[in-house]
């Protein structure tokens, strides 16, 4: 395979759903292709694509992986893509590097919906795609039946995409299962055979009137971007195949189409077809560069990382585009010296001496340098960097304590090794709970981040909820509230005398300190000791929690010439806030969220549900702007409620519906609910959790 001469580059993502078999149809091209000897299976844990310890444990795809295969001249790199939505980060970071992408498919109607938004991420990129209907032997294939059930899925798959989809194959079927396809380009029909390329046959009689709809539809799909075949259309001649190859091949690289093919990865069954077509119809690396409107005639290189690993032999790996120029071990990039370039056979490197544009390849030790960059040379400056994908908004949270005290010490540095890994992660060291709080796209992802904090780094984690960041106020004021503090203990006393008065603030005025003293009856240099001394206080207030809207004077008070000090006025306000506080009419205050769901109109009014039964406040609901058939709705959602929210939504709408949110005020917890959670904390932790 080393002796083949290459004249040209072919990246393609593998995308879709979580067990439409994206990993197995990795296996599949890569065997028919020749690039390994033996296929893997998801069961045994010995794919390329999910050779991860994480992955292998779930059977699951976690994080992107790559495989490169020779094929006719071509170079084909394989970007394998998680199907998990919580991992949908790693897949569109990935995508803006690729040339074209597969989507894989089950052909079950009910589960296309779980697809929109992927074309969706497509389309807004223009990344030009086809669909690959895996697993149609779970099909009703019968001679009769084969194309009736073919049609139905193609109908579902055109209800969520942008794009037409034009069907570039029609299957055979016998008895349950599908025995072969029709080649609606050439009109030539072919008989599966289990590792094997299928078998030319007559067309079957049976089929002859399906299978000329299904090519009329192909056509007139095309002659709505092609004058020329529209004329030959009307005028009842047959195009040339050359010309509907030219024209899928012009249509699908303006991503301005979706073709369609179909097989059974497992066995082999439709892949050689869908390798040939990516041959014949996909962009290459040129062309792709030219539409991002890269100007290739400069040599200087320049190129993208799409991935980041941190590997335990080889350290830190970036996953790079090269978009143009050649990379030699040693380049300055960004102003960080290349240590190394190796490609990627899942996480088995083979080293490099160089790569040209077009290839994707992975790059050594380059310090500093994050998932999304771009890459120049030294001293080359871009006018704009190309542009990454879109961070998504963190909707789950763990808080996370070493099981070993002294690991705190590391556990900055590695997180921030996570983070580069994947940015959809994100941590924080709240400032009222004082909990370090881990933030991801739900359950397994944190779960998967914890296993590689424990095997990677050796740092195991105990988590818990994170505690809500409860404050509270008051709803009236006191007046002449008096503090006084009086210690004699030989010597020089202490001594301080206050008079506070207390009053409630609006909604998110904070704090505010002032005094009215007159005639020195408490001297200057002492009444920073009285606002520190109740701002003290006002950290842990009489419910336990932090104090917020409130304002205090000091209209009053006395003092001794000898034992007044500053930390005795300190602590004599203190006395007075404790006396006075209660008397205020305390109350609890929760954070409130501002919240924007998304959703299939079709779960509008179950979105809606969800959000009153977490005592959301609905401020409205419209049609998503760009998102045909989908809407948003707007609310108000106490930060309580959110543990699991996405868990709850997920479930409700296919695993497709999502939201965006941010903090917007505090309000006040309803009675008998602040009850539960002030007897919950026991009035002496500051926080508690639902």
């Amino acid at each position: 395979m080393h002796d083949k001469v290459i004249t040209g580059t072919r990246n393609v993502a593998i995308v879709g759903p979580y067990l439409s078999g994206k990993t197995t149809l990795l296996e599949s091209l890569l065997s028919v292709t020749g690039a390994i000897s033996r296929k893997g299976s998801i069961k045994d844990g010995n794919t390329v694509g999910d050779n991860a310890a994480e992955a292998r444990d779930r059977q699951m795809s976690v994080e992107v992986s790559t495989a490169s295969t020779d094929y006719q001249g071509i170079r084909f790199t394989f970007v394998d893509c998680p199907g998990s939505v919580e991992f949908a980060q790693e897949s569109y970071n990935a995508l803006i590097g690729v040339d074209a992408a597969i989507v894989v498919c089950e052909p079950v109607t009910d589960r296309v919906l779980t697809l929109a938004p992927l074309f969706k991420f497509l389309d807004d990129w223009e990344i030009p795609h086809l669909v690959f209907i895996n697993k149609m032997d779970r099909l009703a294939c019968s001679e009769a039946a084969c194309g009736a059930s073919f049609r139905q899925i193609l109908d579902a798959l055109k209800t969520v995409s942008s794009r037409p989809l034009v069907p570039h194959q029609y299957p055979i079927g016998k008895g349950e299962q599908p025995i072969g396809f029709i080649d609606l380009v050439t009109e030539e029909a072919y008989h599966y055979h289990p590792g094997a390329p299928a078998d030319r046959v007559p067309m079957p009689e049976a089929l002859k009137e399906q299978e000329h709809w299904a090519r009329e539809e192909m056509l007139e799909a095309l002659s709505n971007f092609d004058d020329h075949l529209l004329e030959e259309l009307l005028e009842e001649i047959e195009p040339p195949q050359e010309e509907i190859i030219k024209d899928l091949k012009m249509e699908l690289g303006a991503d301005l189409i979706v073709p369609v093919f179909m097989g059974v990865a497992e066995q082999d069954y439709g892949v050689r077809p869908l390798i040939d077509a990516l041959l014949r119809e996909a962009p290459d690396s040129t062309t792709t560069a030219e539409h991002r409107g890269i100007v290739l005639h400069e040599d200087a290189p320049l190129a993208q990382v799409i991935k980041t690993y941190y590997t335990p032999q080889g350290g830190k790996l970036s996953l790079v585009r090269v978009w143009k120029g050649t990379l030699t071990d040693g380049t300055l990039l960004n102003g960080v010296r290349v240590g190394g370039l190796y490609r990627l056979t899942g996480q088995q490197p083979s080293s490099l001496t160089q790569a040209e544009a077009g290839e994707i390849v992975a790059v050594g030790r380059l310090e500093g340098i994050k998932t999304g960059d771009t890459l120049t040379a030294a001293g080359k400056q871009l006018a704009t960097e190309l542009p990454k994908a879109e961070q998504l908004t963190p909707v789950y949270a763990l808080a996370i304590v070493p099981e070993k005290r002294n690991d705190e010490v590391k556990l900055s540095g590695a997180i921030a090794k996570l983070m580069e890994e994947d940015p959809s992660l994100a941590w924080e060291q709240h400032g009222d709970t004082h909990e370090v709080i881990l933030w991801g796209q739900g359950e397994i992802h944190l779960q998967v981040a914890l296993d590689r904090l424990r095997r990677k780094y050796n740092l195991p984690m105990n988590t818990h909820l994170p505690q809500v960041p409860y404050k509270e106020t008051i709803r009236k004021p006191a007046s002449s509230v008096h503090g006084r503090y009086k210690h004699q203990s030989g010597g020089h006393g202490q001594f301080g005398d206050v008079y506070l008065d207390i009053k409630p603030l609006q909604r998110g005025e904070g704090f505010n300190f002032s005094e009215t003293i007159v005639g020195g009856s408490v001297p200057r240099q002492y009444i920073p000791g009285v606002e520190t001394g109740v701002r003290e206080y006002l950290v842990h207030g009489p419910l336990g929690f932090p104090v917020v809207d409130v304002a205090v004077t000091l209209t009053n008070g006395s003092y001794h010439t000898v034992d007044s000090s500053e930390q005795a006025f300190k602590n004599a306000a203190r006395i007075a806030m404790q006396t006075g506080m209660p008397q205020c009419q305390p109350t609890l205050l929760e954070p409130i969220v501002s919240i924007e769901v998304c959703a299939p109109n079709e779960y509008t009014s179950k979105v809606l549900q969800l959000l009153s039964g977490r005592r959301g406040q609905i401020l409205g609901y419209d049609g998503k702007s760009d998102w045909s058939g989908w809407d948003q709705v707007t609310a108000y959602l106490p930060q309580a409620e959110m543990h699991n929210f996405i868990v709850e939504l997920r479930s409700l709408t296919m695993g497709v519906g999502f939201f965006n949110w941010k903090y917007d005020h505090l309000q006040e917890v309803p009675d008998k609910l602040a009850e539960r959670v002030i007897a919950t904390t026991g009035n002496g932790n500051g926080n508690s959790h639902r």
